[in-house]
Formats: structure tokens, sequence, C-alpha cells
């Protein structure tokens, strides 16, 4: 069965797919001596089910980068850096299966051609529903837009927070990861990159 999405356009999964799942998250919650049949509970395995659906369906996404990212390419004599910053994401962890969230900052420098500025945050999106660790969403970003792009330079930043180090394991609350990825004249040239860091640091009152 097709994925189903009611009137206000909220992702509902697949019905198959959901009553798999449910039966399998109602399955957990007995484990966990969890009474399936108390009235808040009752309808927790379906919402679930629908949850993760949802927070996950950017592996079925992925073919459509190529066609995403060329659809509305602009050929444009602009040569200097293009910077969307502040990026908000959710995704999660592919260790516990908790979420990770913060904020992607995106650096291209065009070769002849732009893109729309929208289809950026459309990329992340795709890369951050999924498991995933931030590492490897990071790079997966940056290789898109070098590969359907072919700009002069990417660069990528993430800042995100885990909730597997804030509510299990070390339970410590502040600790914000950072990682990039970087490539063209990002990495080869020290001037461009420090341009590109102070423009993610600015303009924050915006």
């Amino acid at each position: 069965m097709g994925c189903i999405e009611d009137e206000n356009h909220f992702f509902n999964g697949c019905e198959e797919t959901t009553k798999a799942i449910a039966h399998h998250v109602s399955e957990i919650l007995k484990l966990l001596d969890q009474d399936v049949n108390r009235e808040g509970i009752l309808k927790t395995p379906e919402r679930v089910a629908k949850a993760y659906q949802f927070l996950t369906h950017g592996t079925k996404d992925e073919h459509d980068l190529e066609d995403l990212l060329t659809s509305a390419n602009f050929s444009q004599n602009y040569n200097e850096m293009v910077v969307v910053k502040d990026i908000e994401f959710y995704s999660l962890c592919e260790h516990h299966m908790l979420p990770f969230y913060g904020k992607v900052h995106v650096g291209y420098i065009p070769n002849g051609k732009v893109v729309g500025l929208s289809k950026i945050p459309r990329v992340v999106e795709i890369f951050a529903r999924r498991l995933q660790i931030q590492e490897q969403m990071t790079m997966q970003i940056k290789l898109a837009l070098e590969k359907y792009l072919q700009p002069k330079g990417v660069a990528v930043v993430i800042e995100a927070r885990h909730m597997c180090m804030m509510v299990r394991g070390v339970q410590k609350h502040q600790p914000t990861t950072v990682t990039s990825s970087l490539c063209g004249d990002f990495l080869k040239d020290i001037k461009t990159r420090e341009e590109f860091m102070n423009l993610i640091r600015s303009f924050n009152s915006l």
C-alpha cells in the first residue's frame, strides 16, 4: 500500500507497515511491564509506528536528490560564497534510536550556476529523516551538493545536541557536538574557510 497523508498533509505512513510495527511495539511495552490495554497506552503502538516511519522516510527520498538539485539550477555569473545557515533539523541516532537535533550551516561557491535556496534545507531534511549519526550526515550533505551542483567548493557544519548523552549514559545536558566537512576552495584556501566560519557565527539577530 502507498503512504497515507491526512487532509493536513501529515505523514501517516503505510497501513501495512504501521500494523506490523505497532504489533512489535505492543510486545515491547508488555516486556516493559506496561498495561497495553490502559487508556493512555491503548493507541501508543500505532502512534509510535507512524512516528518512526515519518522520522526515517528520508531513506526512501534519497533517489530524489538528483531531481531536487538539478531542477532548480540557474545559470548565473556569480562566483562569491552562498551561505544558508541555521537550518533546523531533527534526526534519530542509529545507536539508540533517540533524537539528536540542532542546526546545519551550508556554504558553496557557484561554478556558473546557483541552486534555488529552498533546495538546500530540503537536502538537509532528506539526510536527517533516517537512522543517522552526525558525522555521516555532515559528509552526506556535502557529497550530495558536490556531486549535483559541481561548485568550486562546499562547506557543511552541524551543531547538535544528542538525547543519548542528555537523558541516559553520561547524562550531561549542555554539550554541543560540532562536525564539519569541506571540499574544494573551502579546503584549499584558509581565507575562504575563515570567511565561511565568520559568516555562520554572525547575523544572529536576523
